[in-house]
């Protein structure tokens, strides 16, 4: 146990070691978006597994959020490895700034004690940004007598001779400690810090890094009814209350929560915020979210709904989310079972 505790913490100091300064997209489904959050999660499933994610952010206004993501990882027995492969677009608000990145990711799967693994991993990824620049409006571009708007007019201190796309490449890393019932990970994205500039010359925009920390543990509840096949076992009944620290730049956030998993339905309620974290007086709570999900052998899907909290209230139409993920089994028989343990996290 001490081992597990001294390279926990040395994850947590790598981590915390670097200063952060922009955000990067979220999903509520957290849990759902295992190579996202932490790259130590590829190969987490101990077999073949696909899943997208999706998420439309205040959908009413036209400074909307959009973000979709695939991932593919496998584990590979024989070597105590996880590989995988994760691609996300993200869209951001009117001026149409794109992002788009391919993520190469490893993990390796340490057995520390009887009940006990620890999984170290670490991520490459190529980033493509481009922004539509055109959608915006600049002063030069505004007549001050008439008011009218001339779009053939560009601002050359920022358009002229611009190609408006950066591209470069970024490293990750993390590690999660989990048992049958426990689970707790900590991960640093953009460890490099990255310019991230759309500008030619001296302009310099760093990609902040982003620390995450989360963590839960899974509550067996009576067992229900047989299942329908032929294993003759019960269908499973738990709750695992979960939560989610980030930290970038200048931003931070909370997540915390529970889901309860009455297969093959499941329920999640989590609150978003920083309630000791004011901004000009008014209590940093952000959203509630709402999830429902489904699990059918090895699929999974799952939605939920941000309920906003804060200023920007309802009406902003708060953030719908969709997860998919099917897992496939291509072990041998001979597998022993404590090699198949699975992160006790939510059901999607």
């Amino acid at each position: 146990m001490r081992k597990a505790f001294v390279l926990l913490v040395g994850f947590l100091a790598i981590c915390t070691s670097r200063e952060a300064k922009a955000q990067d997209a979220q999903f509520s489904q957290f849990y759902a978006a295992p190579l996202y959050i932490n790259p130590a999660f590829t190969g987490a499933s101990q077999f073949t597994r696909f899943g997208v994610n999706y998420r439309s952010q205040w959908p009413n206004l036209q400074a909307s959020f959009e973000t979709f993501s695939f991932y593919a990882d496998h584990y590979i027995d024989r070597y105590n490895s996880g590989i995988g492969l994760i691609v996300t677009t993200d869209r951001e608000g009117q001026e149409g700034l794109t992002s788009t990145n391919i993520g190469f990711s490893y993990a390796y799967q340490l057995q520390l004690t009887e009940n006990l693994v620890f999984r170290p991993g670490v991520q490459y990824s190529l980033f493509s940004r481009n922004a539509a620049f055109q959608n915006l409006v600049f002063t030069n571009q505004i007549n001050t007598i008439t008011g009218e708007i001339d779009r053939t007019i560009t601002d050359p201190a920022i358009i002229a001779g611009q190609d408006l796309q950066s591209n470069f490449g970024d490293i990750s890393v993390g590690g999660v400690l989990y048992s049958r019932r426990l689970f707790l990970g900590v991960a640093l994205q953009h460890i490099t810090e990255p310019n991230q500039s759309l500008l030619d010359g001296d302009e310099f925009s760093v990609l902040p890094a982003r620390l995450t920390i989360h963590g839960g543990y899974k509550i067996d509840l009576r067992s229900g009814g047989l299942r329908n096949d032929l294993t003759y076992t019960l269908k499973e009944r738990s709750i695992t209350p979960v939560f989610q620290y980030k930290e970038q730049g200048p931003f931070s956030q909370l997540d915390i929560g529970a889901f309860l998993h009455l297969e093959p339905i499941n329920f999640g309620l989590q609150y978003r915020g920083l309630p000791y974290k004011q901004f000009e007086d008014f209590p940093n709570h952000e959203s509630l979210i709402f999830s429902l999900g489904v699990t059918t052998n090895n699929f999974n899907i799952g939605y939920s709904f941000d309920y906003t909290l804060s200023k920007l209230t309802i009406n902003a139409g708060g953030a719908h989310e969709f997860s998919l993920s099917y897992i496939i089994d291509f072990s041998k028989p001979q597998i022993t079972p404590r090699s198949r343990w699975r992160i006790p996290c939510p059901k999607n």
